[in-house]
C-alpha cells in the first residue's frame, strides 16, 4: 500500500470560495509538475502541467506532446512552486518514455491522455507526493459534498509564475452539452468543470494539469480530471473540459508496467 493524495504541509482548505484563482501555498499541491520542452536558443520552457502518480510516472494530456514526441527534448520539474525559479526541494528529471493513447484524436480531443516515464525515480518528501487515482467505477456525483474540486493553473505567459489554484464545480454533462454550451461535444470520457457564469477556468499552459478532488471519507485527493480543452478562457457556458481519469484506469495500469 502506497500513501497518495495527501498534502503534508497544508490542512484541508477552508475559507471562502476561490473565484478567478489565487496563489497556492508552498507545497500545497505536491503532485503538480511542470512539463518543460527544450527550444533552440531559449532552453527549457514550461509547456504543460502534469500529475505525479508514482515515483517515476506523470500523467498529462496527449495534445501536449503533439509537436514533440521525442522524450529527449523534455524534462519534468517536480515540487515547483514558482516557474521563474526552482526552490531547493525542486527536482528535475529527464524523460525516458512518452506513451500517448493510441486512439487520441486531435480534432475532438478524444482520449487526450499521455503518460511520461522518468529516467530516475523521485523520492517523496513534504513537497513531492503522488496523487491517488480514482477507481474505475468512480462516480462523479455533483451532489456528493465530500468532493471539493480544485484546478491548478501553472499559469504562463502574461500570468503569474506562481502556481495558481481555484475551486470549481463539476457541471453535469447534460447541462454542458446543451445548445448554448458545448452542443454535444462532451462525451462519456470527458466532463466539464467551472461555473455557468464563467470567470474561473484553466487556460493555456495549464493543459495536462490535474483537477483534484478531496474525498472526506478517505481524507485524500484524487486525480479525477486532466485539463484538456475549452473555448476561450473563463467564458460563460464554456467551462473547461477534462479527461475523465476513471475511464482510463486500465490504460494507465497497462502502461505503468512498461
Amino acid at each position: 500500500f502506497v500513501a497518495c493524495g495527501e498534502r503534508v504541509l497544508v490542512d484541508m482548505i477552508s475559507g471562502p470560495r476561490i473565484v478567478g484563482g489565487h496563489d497556492a501555498q508552498l507545497g500545497a499541491w505536491p503532485w503538480q509538475v511542470s512539463l518543460q520542452v527544450y527550444q533552440n536558443g531559449v532552453g527549457f520552457k514550461h509547456l504543460c502541467g502534469g500529475s505525479l502518480i508514482n515515483e517515476y510516472s506523470v500523467l498529462t494530456a496527449a495534445h501536449c506532446v503533439r509537436r514533440q514526441i521525442d522524450p529527449y527534448y523534455w524534462r519534468v520539474m517536480i515540487g515547483l512552486h514558482d516557474t521563474s525559479r526552482p526552490e531547493r526541494h525542486t527536482v528535475k528529471r529527464r524523460v525516458r518514455d512518452i506513451f500517448v493513447h493510441s486512439q487520441f484524436q486531435m480534432e475532438t480531443f478524444e482520449n487526450d491522455i499521455a503518460l511520461f516515464k522518468l529516467y530516475k525515480s523521485v523520492r517523496y518528501n513534504d513537497y513531492i507526493q503522488p496523487i491517488c487515482l480514482p477507481a474505475t467505477h468512480f462516480n462523479l456525483n455533483i451532489n456528493n459534498q465530500s468532493y471539493v474540486s480544485y484546478i491548478l493553473c501553472s499559469i504562463t505567459g502574461q500570468g503569474s509564475p506562481i502556481l495558481q489554484e481555484a475551486q470549481v464545480d463539476i457541471i453535469p454533462s447534460n447541462i454542458c452539452n446543451g445548445f448554448e454550451w458545448y452542443a454535444g461535444m462532451v462525451n462519456n470520457n470527458m466532463f466539464c468543470a467551472g461555473f455557468e457564469s464563467g470567470g474561473v477556468d484553466s487556460c493555456q499552459g495549464d493543459s495536462g494539469g490535474p483537477l483534484a478532488c478531496y474525498n472526506q471519507d478517505t481524507s485524500k485527493y484524487y486525480l479525477i480530471g486532466i485539463t484538456s480543452f475549452g473555448f476561450g478562457c473563463g467564458r460563460p457556458k464554456l467551462p473547461g473540459i477534462y479527461v475523465r481519469v476513471s475511464r482510463y484506469r486500465r490504460w494507465i495500469n497497462s502502461h505503468l508496467l512498461l
